[in-house]
């Protein structure tokens, strides 16, 4: 028989405290010293302000997964709940540097020349991603410029909806149509999730592991941005 994986030890594994902070040793954004020069960095990004509840720990899933591809694969998890991510103001990305939150923290991990692929989560509010994670999308804008940083990466992306078919596949194309604005290349998933990855919080227990299908489907999208990454950084 299978063990069963709880959310708490997602968590743990994903080095998150069931409190949803981070564990001591670790922090969001850090960049490893010495980091080998073959290592492919793949981010994965939580974009509920519900800090480490059902996001966090898909996205967590589908990093664990492509951790499991190949030796070279390093992966982190930015989770965005409990920061404070102001949009932009759409006059320029140069501006949005000047803005007085929590982003720029996050931008050493981003402009690693490590990173390979990102793996971006929302939860589905009103058949939409949330407003955290609009913010966090826009502020990208800094990597558009003087060059496309991200141009050529894959990128996957998974949500998370209160119903079995509760807007994910919305959330999931307004992610990737975003990212599209950086030349990343769209990766999707397997059979049954070909867009991304598709969870269901079935009444709202926030023990997302016990969806099964929606786990796989985290699972698959994992694999196949892992697999992109690789072969897109020739390693």
């Amino acid at each position: 028989m299978r063990n069963k994986v709880t959310r708490r030890k997602m968590l743990s594994r994903m080095g998150l405290s069931i409190g949803g902070g981070l564990l001591a040793g670790t922090a969001a954004g850090q960049v490893q010293d010495n980091e080998p020069a073959d290592t492919v960095l793949i981010v994965g990004v939580s974009g509920s302000p519900r800090r480490g509840k059902t996001t966090a720990t898909a996205v967590g899933v589908a990093l664990e997964a492509a951790r499991g591809v190949h030796p070279s694969i390093r992966t982190e998890l930015l989770d965005l709940g409990g920061k404070a991510i102001f949009g932009s103001d759409g006059t320029s990305s140069s501006s949005d540097l000047d803005i007085n939150d929590d982003f720029a923290e996050m931008l050493p991990l981003l402009r690693s020349p490590n990173l390979g692929g990102l793996i971006i989560g929302s939860p589905s509010y009103f058949r939409s991603m949330s407003a955290l994670c609009k913010a966090f999308l826009e502020r990208l804008a800094v990597l558009r410029t003087p060059t496309l940083l991200l141009a050529n990466k894959p990128v996957g992306a998974l949500s998370v909806g209160s119903y079995r078919n509760g807007g994910q596949e919305l959330v999931i194309e307004q992610i990737l149509t975003v990212m599209l604005c950086h030349e990343m290349m769209l990766v999707g998933g397997k059979p049954r999730a070909h867009q991304g990855a598709t969870l269901w919080n079935r009444d709202n227990e926030d023990d997302i592991m016990k969806d099964e299908f929606g786990i796989e489907s985290a699972r698959n999208l994992g694999v196949r941005v892992a697999e992109a990454a690789l072969k897109l950084s020739a390693k």
